[in-house]
């Protein structure tokens, strides 16, 4: 076992960690949290995959700015304590049904042979230059739009959560 070898298994087995504790963890905070380690576990996979671009990008937009943006949701909820401890019957009968479901799934997945990829082909292209160009070309309006439509929100969520002073 090579060093890449044990990066990847470092790396997936934290992540399934850090997405059970994203689960398990009943402070919606911590949660958060959890999930950004993961956000970061992911990247140090892309790394592996030496798709730094897309490392960065899931650090910089996933970790940053949406979780950001979840933090604002769970401020702006103010969940009680005694109110994140109750156990609904429902949820819990459809969260072991849809675990019950992924390893049903994993099972046909892992149940048929595995076929190595055929060898040759195209070059792969995916540098930044092949990434931006399109981007701002083609997307660049969308790209604004939607960053004013969380500009707004983030004001919204800041105002909607402000007490009144008295």
């Amino acid at each position: 076992m090579n060093i890449h070898d044990a990066l990847f298994w470092f790396f997936s087995i934290a992540m399934l960690a850090c997405g059970l504790l994203v689960i398990a963890n009943r402070n919606p905070v911590t949660s958060a949290m959890f999930l950004v380690l993961l956000f970061v576990f992911m990247a140090g996979l892309f790394l592996l995959l030496e798709a730094i671009f897309i490392a960065a990008i899931q650090v910089l937009v996933y970790a940053g700015a949406v979780m950001v943006l979840f933090l604002f949701v769970i401020m702006l909820l103010d969940i009680k304590a005694s109110e994140r401890r109750k156990f609904k019957i429902l949820g819990v009968v459809g969260g072991i049904a849809v675990g019950l479901a992924f390893v049903w799934e994993l099972v046909i997945i892992l149940s048929q042979p595995i076929e190595p990829l055929a060898g040759g082909g195209a070059e792969l292209h995916g540098g930044l230059e092949e990434v931006v160009k399109p981007f701002f070309a083609h997307y660049m309006l969308p790209f604004e739009v939607t960053a004013l439509l969380l500009l707004v929100a983030m004001v919204g969520v800041v105002l909607l959560s402000k007490k009144e002073l008295k």
